[in-house]
């Protein structure tokens, strides 16, 4: 049997999703920039999936830019205020998703001075530490709204208070709180905001960046002037119509009880088992563990062999061999970070799944205990 445990990594499609695809492909197969019947069908889909989405997430239907994901919208924000800048600083949590820690990295390189402000032990990068980073020469902030791997929610409507107050950028990572916890642009009175589809059952290659009304935009790929002529390429009429279908489709709150199952099972079945951010306010369907002394690579290749989908960090760097840079911003070693899986519930899971991945998870560490001849 096999049980798909991995929902963060992505969302497979709900039913509303799939139904609004095969609407736009065959009835609006036009190019929504054309003129003609065919485009204005298209156009019209588009248009209202804007207007649904700004109204749900609380912002301006103008304030949507569509874009293949969000990777792509937090480098639109990033590159649009940085692009010139020759000094300065910018200040971002050391949690947040490769999507912002690359870009800036190479910002870096280019003489900015980037301040990586590290979480608690409970992983959560308070907002106290990020505002005493903040300087006069701050260009930027940078803080996501929920961690990927921890599930830990963060502080973020305080400091971008703060980045309001004081005139500073800020762009909002909420990619894994869209659909979790609210999401209101207007309210956290933030710059930008970046968000995903596939996280909440739409399709892959479709993302948005939510910006303030009157920010300028850099144009990364100039072309042919799409999204008011702030993000160019065709729109992707299908994936966009199957985002705002999927909004609000799924109650992850519903997940609680299989992830505190799951927990609950673990500390008694295996008593050294580490549950990260345990203590602290997190979104309901999400378990980061460590098991010290297990590989978490290996433990995840064991799982797949039982049938279970799990992760051991960020899918968009699980072809990597590198510990979770989360877990080593926190402090532990790199023996430590190694041994984590992380666990996200969603449509179809049930505490049967919970307790069997449980059981699987004793079944592969005495395996692996044993082949080490260790004691079990």
């Amino acid at each position: 049997m096999k049980r798909y445990l991995d929902f963060n990594a992505t969302c497979p499609p709900v039913e509303a999703a799939l139904d609004a695809v095969a609407q736009a492909a065959t009835e609006a197969p036009g190019n929504p920039s054309s003129l003609h019947w065919a485009g204005r069908a298209a156009r019209r889909i588009v248009d209202d999936a804007r207007d649904k989405l700004a109204k749900f997430v609380g912002c301006e239907s103008g304030s949507v830019v569509f874009t293949s994901g969000g990777t792509e919208a937090d480098n639109i924000a990033i590159h649009s205020v940085l692009a010139s800048a020759q000094s300065g600083r910018v200040v971002c949590t050391a949690i947040e998703h490769p999507a912002v820690l690359r870009p800036l990295q190479h910002k870096t390189e280019q003489g900015l001075d980037v301040v990586f402000v590290r979480p608690d032990k409970n992983g959560i990068v308070t907002a106290g530490n990020m505002i005493a980073a903040i300087n006069d020469d701050t260009l930027l902030v940078c803080m996501m709204l929920v961690n990927n791997e921890s599930g830990a929610i963060q502080p973020v409507h305080e400091v971008a208070e703060y980045c309001r107050n004081h005139g500073i950028p800020i762009l909002v990572d909420a990619v894994q709180a869209l659909g979790k916890v609210p999401v209101n642009f207007q309210q956290l009175d933030v710059d930008f905001m970046s968000l995903s589809a596939h996280k909440i059952g739409g399709i892959k290659g479709v993302g948005a960046l939510l910006v303030r009304r009157g920010i300028k935009l850099l144009e990364l790929t100039p072309g042919g002037g799409q999204e008011r002529g702030r993000r160019s390429g065709t729109e992707n009429v299908p994936g966009i119509a199957a985002f705002a279908a999927a909004l609000g489709e799924i109650d992850f709150s519903s997940f609680a009880a299989m992830r505190d199952a799951f927990e609950e099972q673990l500390k008694i079945q295996i008593p050294e088992a580490r549950i990260i951010s345990e203590h602290a306010s997190r979104v309901t369907n999400t378990s980061l563990i460590i098991l010290p002394g297990m590989d978490g690579e290996t433990l995840l290749m064991q799982l797949d062999l039982a049938g279970f989908a799990v992760a051991s960090g960020s899918a968009c760097s699980s072809g990597k061999r590198e510990p979770s840079h989360v877990l080593m911003s926190m402090g532990m070693n790199e023996s430590m970070a190694r041994s984590s899986i992380r666990i996200s519930f969603g449509p179809g899971n049930s505490i049967e799944d919970a307790k069997a991945l449980v059981a699987a998870l004793v079944n592969s560490r005495n395996r692996l205990k044993g082949m080490a001849g260790l004691a079990v």
